[in-house]
């Protein structure tokens, strides 16, 4: 089949004649050779796909320099053609830049293979090289690498399978749901996951549940919110309630009744304290419960509640009249811990008097302004916060002790939320923006900083929720003006 002027082999296109020993497909005019081209052919021993100078040149797949695109086999410059007695050379002396697996897939007689004289890049896609010729009695005489630059030179044959970091992730559209949401909070009641959110336009807070088998949220419940901004479930005390906070009409807590299996409204909260709000948190000091609102107008003030034998009541008022945005609950070093994010100063940090069992002021997190929301994360043994902010750059800073040292800025005009999370051992941080799309980053502990890893197309986000579902790993995001989105995280395989 010499100088035959065949311009593509497709696959398994001699699996007809399994008994073939010899091929040679010297001086045609490939333009493609795909995967699995010469499948079927278990006592093939040398292949020849050669020719001169002027007609295409010898094949092998891969990247070459000016070669077509595509998968499988492509053109690459020859310095021979091939003869039968030179066929065991290969795909020597060419311009290959990376092989496939699928190559050489269903050729189990091959004895020799010789790669010489081809500028191999020794990354992800050449790893199963390595771990072929760990394993093979063919023929491979030494070939080295061309790049990256850590094994540029190296002998392919003396890398081994842990020099290659070919695991990375990604995230995923899992599911749409069909609504605008602003916030979004996981909980888990009775064994089984579910997720409230928040949704101002259709005034309610929609309560989803996890489907283990359709691997999907489904539609659980509804309660009515004229003009939610926050739905925070808490499960204390083997009850489940859910604090709705409203920015009209007041807010309230429902408590969820097993004897009617529905949502019942039990409380009413202080609507001269809590006037706008904006956040909610909730958290356990010394086995009691207890939820704080961050208020953001101008006659309220950021309220705690505890919870006792008969409801939650108002237990202090904290940071009156500053227009807070968020609240985040922190405990470092044991103390527990209070951030409050301001409109109108830099976050205020409170801490935990367990004489008095009241937060009281401890300081302030630098001199940053219009911080809209605040959150904290901890890698290794260090506490650090994300300072998301509307107008200007949002910041990544170290907490030490007493002050708070800058690490990291973050071009964020028409950020409203900035939220870190940490699935298995890799951290991540989302910054949304009203503007642009939603950027990834990924913690890069070497460096200490944050580095871009991917865009999310997000509109207006207003939170980020991680949430594991059993094998599933889930990163939910609700938009102000778009569906919201959940995403799933991905292992990626890169050798694969």
């Amino acid at each position: 089949m010499v100088n035959a002027a065949f311009t593509e082999i497709r696959e398994a296109a001699f699996a007809h004649i399994p008994s073939l020993q010899f091929l040679l497909l010297n001086s045609n005019k490939f333009t493609l050779i795909g995967d699995n081209a010469f499948a079927g052919l278990p006592h093939l021993q040398y292949l020849c796909v050669g020719g001169d100078m002027g007609t295409g040149g010898t094949w092998g797949w891969g990247r070459p320099r000016g070669g077509v695109p595509g998968r499988g086999l492509l053109p690459v410059p020859s310095a021979q053609p091939c003869s039968l007695s030179s066929c065991p050379r290969f795909i020597e002396n060419n311009d290959i830049q990376a092989l496939s697996k699928a190559t050489f897939r269903g050729l189990k007689s091959l004895t020799h293979l010789d790669l010489r004289g081809n500028a191999l890049a020794c990354d992800c896609k050449i790893k199963w090289l390595v771990e072929w010729m760990e394993s093979t009695n063919t023929t491979v005489p030494a070939v080295f690498c061309s790049s990256p630059g850590q094994f540029e030179g190296q002998r392919i044959r003396d890398l081994a399978l842990g020099d290659f970091q070919c695991i990375t992730t990604d995230f995923v559209v899992h599911q749409v749901l069909p609504f605008q949401a602003v916030s979004a909070e996981p909980y888990t009641y009775a064994s089984d996951l579910y997720v409230a959110l928040a949704q101002p336009g259709a005034s309610s807070c929609a309560v989803l549940k996890w489907d283990y088998v359709e691997r999907k949220l489904r539609d659980f419940d509804r309660i009515p919110a004229h003009s939610a901004v926050h739905c925070k479930p808490i499960v204390a005390q083997g009850q489940l309630y859910v604090v709705v906070a409203q920015l009209f009409g007041g807010s309230y807590i429902y408590r969820w009744d097993t004897a009617v299996d529905k949502f019942i409204k039990t409380q009413d909260i202080d609507s001269q304290k809590t006037r706008k709000p904006n956040d909610i948190e909730a958290f356990q000091i010394e086995g009691e419960w207890y939820f704080v609102i961050a208020d953001s107008s101008k006659a309220g003030s950021t309220s705690l509640y505890r919870l006792d034998q008969n409801g939650f009541y108002s237990h202090q008022a904290l940071h009156a009249w500053h227009r807070d945005t968020d609240v985040e609950y922190v405990e470092n070093d044991g103390k527990p811990r209070l951030i409050i994010a301001s409109s109108s100063q830099a976050p205020v940090v409170y801490q935990w008097n367990r004489a008095q069992k009241q937060f009281a002021p401890q300081g302030e997190v630098g001199e940053l302004l219009d911080v809209q929301m605040v959150k904290h994360f901890r890698a290794r043994r260090e506490h650090y916060l994300c300072l998301s902010r509307y107008i200007g750059d949002s910041k990544v800073v170290r907490w030490e002790g007493q002050r708070f040292v800058e690490l990291q800025t973050l071009p964020s005009r028409g950020s409203m939320v900035m939220q870190p999370f940490a699935v298995g051992q890799r951290r991540y941080m989302a910054l949304g923006s009203d503007f642009s799309f939603t950027h990834v980053y990924l913690w890069d502990e070497e460096k200490q900083k944050f580095v871009r890893f991917q865009e999310l197309a997000v509109q207006a986000p207003r939170a980020f929720r991680y949430v594991p579902a059993a094998d599933v790993q889930l990163l939910l995001a609700p938009s102000f003006k778009a569906n919201t989105l959940v995403y799933r995280h991905v292992v990626v395989d890169l050798s694969l």
